[in-house]
Formats: C-alpha cells, sequence, structure tokens
C-alpha cells in the first residue's frame, strides 16, 4: 500500500493520495508515504518537520549532495545510499535491541542493556571532606 502528494499522483493515479496526517504517520506495517520535494534543502525542512528523529536516508550518486545531508539532518541515525533498516541495535553491534532513543542526550537511537543501565554510586565514609 502507497499514499502519495500530488506530483506522484500525475505518474501513479493508482496511488491513494496522501494527506497532511499521512507525513507524521509510523504505520508499523508496509506502507510507503511518497513526497516530492523540489531540493535538497527542502527535503531536510520536511524530515525536520516530518522525521522521527531515529533514521533517516538518502539515495544519491551526488556525494556533495550525500555529504550535506549527512551533516544537517538531526537524526540518531543518518544514512547515504544504505538502508534505514540498519538502524536495529543488533545491526550496531549493541546486542538485541531492548529500545529506541530519538533523545539528544544519553542514549541516543537504537539501545542495548549497556546504554539502558543506570548507576548508583555509594560512597562511605567517616567525616572526610572535599578541600
Amino acid at each position: 500500500m502507497a499514499s502519495s502528494d500530488h506530483r506522484v499522483q500525475t505518474e501513479r493515479p493508482d496511488l491513494v493520495p496522501a494527506t497532511e496526517a499521512d507525513w507524521d504517520t509510523e504505520y508499523l506495517d508496509k506502507i510507503l508515504s511518497v513526497c516530492v520535494v523540489p531540493s535538497l534543502d527542502a527535503a531536510v525542512e520536511f524530515i525536520a518537520r516530518h522525521g522521527t528523529g531515529l533514521a533517516e536516508a538518502i539515495v544519491t550518486e551526488d556525494d556533495a549532495a550525500g555529504q550535506r545531508f549527512l551533516a544537517a539532518v538531526d537524526s540518531a541515525a543518518v544514512f547515504l545510499n544504505a538502508s534505514t533498516r540498519f538502524t536495529d541495535g543488533f545491526e550496531f553491534g549493541f546486542g538485541a535491541e531492548v529500545g529506541i532513543s530519538t533523545n539528544r542526550l544519553h542514549a541516543r537511537g537504537p539501545m542495548g542493556l549497556r546504554e539502558l543501565t543506570t548507576y548508583t554510586y555509594r560512597v562511605l565514609g567517616n567525616g572526610q571532606i572535599r578541600e
């Protein structure tokens, strides 16, 4: 199943027209929404507005455009000519993926057990001070 914007509709009228909500929907199924943008800057802006912050990708033969995309997109994982399906924690070598974080502090992206570990420091003393 796929939905698309009006520019794609002219080429593929059999596709379901996309709604504004489609750009912010995570389907958790084999569903694709397609939007054509006029430039790399427009793509980066579209991702900033509608992206998940987890994984974004560009497919291009223009290395300079690919490098600009990698630098401009704020996401836990940014891919150049590779599938976002590699975001799975196991693929990154973190062991089984037990969570995903789009935060900008602490763990970001796929997380294994180490990234979910918190620490408690227990300090025992008998009057020591810091000078």
